[in-house]
This record gives structure tokens, C-alpha cells and sequence, in this order.
């Protein structure tokens, strides 16, 4: 293996006591991996939302001006109040960014399970792969598969596994069907192409009509578009159309949420129901795993009492799992790396253009159909 050097270069965000966000790119000691890690000389990183929410620290990237005389690249943003006091325990504290990525092995513990993993190409998860390298737990390493490069990998880890845990959570609590927002985006066509080889109802919510015609293409038959005036009865018949009583919302905010509640409401009760006070006693679950909205939950409550509003975050969900059934999980993303869970990405960036206000603008809006991939190598 060739030498890893002394030093790299890392993205950091710091929030500092007098309300400002800075994010810079520094030179620090390449870590040394303990008996139960490996190191990864990253190739490639994603930025997901879940990334952009610690990196951005919610501050007002519109007015980051780069500081063009640092030695390294430096940009500053305001943080208002209301938030600062919600990001209290991260104060001072310069942190390291960026859930998963893909590289090569460089170095490994004297562990059975690092070594094993020695001069391998993986994808892997982890806290800091934002950076030229990063440790990682052989447990949450996947080799790719012959042929397939980091690029190929560098998002095998958060939305396959969620798009398969929001199937995996649907089969375990009782379900048949879902609803899923934000359907457009990578991690939605991904579970597309997982609930039509899977044969899983799903029903899928956009805002735009390019996004309703993009998931059409690729075989969805219940798409709804929320920027249309027939918008809430066009999810009542999909509802019912699949007897879909799951959803997870990548939005959070408004009223988005109570709409799916009403509707899966609407669609479970018949036409020629006696009034019940109480509502149908059919279980109606909404799970929040994004804020693509900061607003709050809104609820117009006409759902009855059987349902409820609740937080899903990959993590946890994956500390539930039995080790086979998390091997099932990583062996059907290793072997559908390339089609199944094949990401795609409108923007290369280096560490250097990740500080750049122009840039950062961009990818802050999480616009649904575009990624950026970063490449801290490059």
C-alpha cells in the first residue's frame, strides 16, 4: 500500500459564541486507525440533506462572503438567534462532516474484520467524509462489487438503506402500502425501483409536473403533485388506490403531513359510513425523516384517533436490525449497486469549491434532482 501522509486536508463547520457559522477546509493529522477500524482514502462523498443540515448550521448562507486572505478557505454566515439557542451544545465545538463516502482501504486495525478489508474499494458510513481520509468500523464498510468505482459507491449506504428500511418498516408494523414525498429526489427513485420490483403500492408526492413526468418514465402509476388545485383528491383516490396507510415525509413542515393523515382517512371510510365521532380505527402513520421545510407540523385534524406523527432516522432504525437482516440489507445493495440504487449527480465539487459562496448558495436549496458529489481529492 502507498505511504498515507502525516497530514490532510478536512471540511470543518464551526457555529461560534457570537452567532456566526464558519466553514473552512483544514489541514490536520491523518488519523490512525484502532484494532476495530479502517482508514479510507476518500474518493468520493455525497452531500445529502442530513450532511447540509450540520455543515449549514441553518445560518444565512445568502450573505457568506469568502475571506479571499486566509491561507486556506474560509466563509463566515450569520445565525439568527432563535436558532443559535437550538444549536447551544454545538458551540465552539469545530466539527467534522459528511456521513458517507467510497475510497480504497489504506490502512487497517489488527482486527480479523479490518484486515480483511486491506486494499478493498468500499462505500462506508461514518462522520467525517468530508475529507481526504476517514475511519471507519468494518461493520459499516461495503466492498463494492468488481468493476463498480468509488464514484459508484459513494452513496451506498444513506438512501439505499433507508429506501429499504421505509419497506423493511412498512412489513414490520403491518402496512401494505406507502406514501412517500419528496418523490423525485434520488433516495425516492430508488424506492420506486424497490416497490416495483418488490411489488409494493406506492404512492408518490412532487411539487412540479417535469417531476410527475420523470417518475411516470420510470413506472410509477401513482404520482400527485402538490402544486396542483386537484391535489388533495388526487391523493384520496391514490390512497385508496393502494391502501396505502404509511408515509414518509422528507418535507417536515406545513401542512403536508395532516393532508396525507386526511386522506388516507377519507379513503378508508366509506361512502355510506355511519358518522363516528372517533374516526375509523384503521392505524394511519406518518414518519418525518427530513426537514426539507423548517416551518412547523401543521395538523387539521379530521383523521379521527388511529394514527399518529412520529420521527424515523436511519440509525436508529439500523440499531433495531438482527446482524442477518442487516447483511440481507447491505448484500441487496451490493449486488443492485449499479441499477437499483444507482445515484446520479448534477455537480462535482473539491473541498476548495465546497467554500464557495456561489456554490454553497446552490446546493443549500436542496432542490430536488440535484446532488452534488464531492471529491476531495480532485
Amino acid at each position: 500500500m502507498p505511504e498515507t501522509p502525516a497530514t490532510m486536508r478536512q471540511l470543518r463547520s464551526l457555529v461560534t459564541p457570537e452567532g456566526e457559522l464558519r466553514l473552512s477546509v483544514a489541514t490536520v493529522d491523518t488519523p490512525s486507525p484502532r484494532p476495530e477500524q479502517v482508514l479510507v482514502r476518500v474518493e468520493a462523498a455525497p452531500l445529502n440533506p442530513s450532511d447540509l443540515a450540520l455543515l449549514l448550521a441553518m445560518a444565512d448562507v445568502g450573505r457568506a462572503p469568502a475571506d479571499e486572505g486566509a491561507a486556506e478557505p474560509t466563509v463566515t454566515a450569520p445565525i439568527a438567534e432563535p436558532v443559535m439557542r437550538a444549536l447551544a451544545a454545538r458551540v465552539g465545538q469545530s466539527m467534522t462532516v459528511g456521513n458517507e463516502g467510497a475510497g480504497v482501504v489504506v490502512a487497517a486495525g489488527e482486527s480479523p474484520e479490518a484486515q480483511a478489508l486491506l486494499g478493498a474499494t468500499v462505500g462506508f458510513s461514518g462522520t467525517a467524509a468530508y475529507g481526504e481520509y476517514a475511519l471507519a468500523s468494518p461493520r459499516m464498510c461495503l466492498p463494492l462489487p468488481g468493476g463498480a468505482t468509488p464514484v459508484d459507491g459513494a452513496s451506498s449506504f444513506v438512501n439505499p438503506l433507508t429506501a429499504l428500511g421505509m419497506v423493511e418498516t412498512m412489513r414490520r408494523e403491518g402496512h401494505t402500502g406507502l406514501v412517500h414525498t419528496a418523490a423525485a429526489s434520488n433516495l425516492g427513485q430508488m424506492l420506486l425501483r424497490i416497490c416495483l420490483a418488490d411489488g409494493v403500492p406506492l404512492v408518490n408526492v412532487v411539487r412540479r409536473p417535469e417531476q410527475v413526468a420523470l417518475l411516470r418514465e420510470l413506472g410509477a402509476e401513482h404520482v400527485c403533485d402538490s402544486s396542483q388545485p386537484t391535489f388533495f383528491a388526487d391523493l384520496v383516490a391514490a390512497v385508496k388506490a393502494t391502501g396505502a396507510t404509511l408515509a414518509f415525509d422528507a418535507v417536515g413542515g406545513g401542512r403536508l403531513a395532516g393532508e396525507i393523515l386526511n386522506a388516507m382517512e377519507v379513503a378508508v371510510v366509506p361512502a355510506d359510513a355511519p358518522y363516528s365521532r372517533y374516526g375509523s380505527d384503521v392505524p394511519k402513520q406518518v414518519y418525518v425523516y427530513g426537514a426539507l421545510d423548517p416551518r412547523p407540523i401543521e395538523l387539521s385534524r379530521r383523521f379521527g384517533f388511529a394514527w399518529g406523527v412520529g420521527g424515523w432516522l436511519l440509525t436508529t432504525f439500523l440499531g433495531t436490525l438482527p446482524l442477518e437482516d442487516l447483511i440481507r440489507l447491505r448484500g441487496r445493495v451490493a449486488a443492485e449497486l449499479t441499477t437499483t440504487f444507482a445515484s446520479g449527480y448534477t455537480d462535482r465539487i473539491s473541498l476548495t469549491e465546497a467554500l464557495d459562496p456561489a456554490v454553497i448558495g446552490r446546493y443549500a436549496q436542496q432542490a430536488t434532482g440535484q446532488k452534488f458529489l464531492l471529491l476531495p481529492h480532485s
